[in-house]
């Protein structure tokens, strides 16, 4: 049996390619996940993220996205940047944002995880998957024993935090699989207190209508005017939950090179924020995964954010 060996050659390349984890689990139905999905898209969190409802059967089972999977390869990249906004009174963007669209970055080097498998292993079939198709993230890293999902339904690794992006490959292989690892949250609710939106309406259960997150980019219309004052300073995502979260004291700076943050962006100041115009938008995010809100929704966050 090679399932050891090529378990092992996948690790290291993995880490040759510059991911900091890899966990591998076995490619089944997420039964634990099932009805905690269902339950979450029956009471609206999704608000109008209408796609959460698209796939359902897919989301639970990786061998309808890619038939005869055997295993899921779950790949953490580090994104926490060594440098933070200049100007403290300036809207405020989440950091997953200060470098290059982690899409391309992370796609490219799963393409190159994939050929290595062909390369070295041989005739495998798989796919390639970073936040752009219906695969629970977080329950696959989870089960490759990556981390445990925290009270703020982040993937929390024990060694290094939450800012990660988390990324697959589901391949027809069979490989050993890792393991879930214990919740280490205890008794802190930290994350809960501080969300100024009430998002997490519980422990584990992130309403998504009510996050920053989700008005800053998700969502298209005018933002409810009862959320008013409550954004501290957030015009693209929020890192509030992460930012106050203990375990984040493990977090070190990124050396993907592509994530090092873009010092324009880093250098804003309060007002260069108030009077963007499209020109500047389209030369300061035309890397950045900013660029997802357009020009005329970051104005309308950078707009709801002032104080009148």
């Amino acid at each position: 049996m090679h399932h050891s060996k090529n378990t092992q050659l996948i690790k290291s390349e993995s880490k040759r390619l510059g991911f900091d984890y890899c966990g591998i689990s076995k490619a089944e139905f997420l039964e634990e996940e099932a009805p905690r999905l269902e339950n979450w898209l029956n009471k609206n969190m999704h608000g109008q993220m209408s796609y959460m409802q698209n796939h359902f059967d897919k989301r639970l089972d990786p061998r309808l996205l890619a038939p005869g999977a055997r295993s899921v390869i779950s790949l953490l990249l580090n994104y926490f940047p060594s440098e933070i906004q200049e100007d403290d009174t300036a809207p405020k963007v989440s950091k997953y944002a200060f470098g290059e669209d982690y899409h391309f970055v992370i796609k490219e080097k799963l393409n190159q995880l994939l050929e290595f498998i062909k390369d070295n292993i041989g005739e495998v079939d798989g796919r390639a998957f970073v936040d752009s198709a219906p695969v629970l993230d977080k329950a696959w890293a989870k089960k490759g024993g990556l981390g445990w999902i925290g009270k703020n339904s982040n993937l929390i690794n024990k060694e290094s935090g939450s800012f990660y992006f988390i990324a697959e490959l589901i391949v027809d292989l069979e490989l050993d699989a890792d393991g879930p690892i214990k919740d280490y949250c205890g008794s802190c609710t930290r994350c809960i207190d501080a969300c100024p939106t009430d998002a997490i309406i519980a422990p584990y259960v992130v309403d998504g209508s009510k996050c920053i997150s989700y008005f800053t980019i998700e969502l298209k219309e005018n933002i409810p005017s009862e959320m008013k004052g409550k954004f501290d300073n957030w015009v693209f995502g929020c890192d509030i939950c992460q930012d106050v979260c203990p375990w984040n004291r493990f977090s070190k700076s990124s050396t993907e090179k592509y994530f090092q943050a873009n010092n324009e962006l880093l250098g804003m100041k309060k007002n260069d924020w108030e009077e963007l115009t499209e020109e500047t938008f389209k030369r300061v995010f035309k890397n950045s995964a900013v660029k997802r809100t357009k020009f005329n929704g970051l104005k309308r966050n950078i707009d709801f954010i002032k104080i009148l």
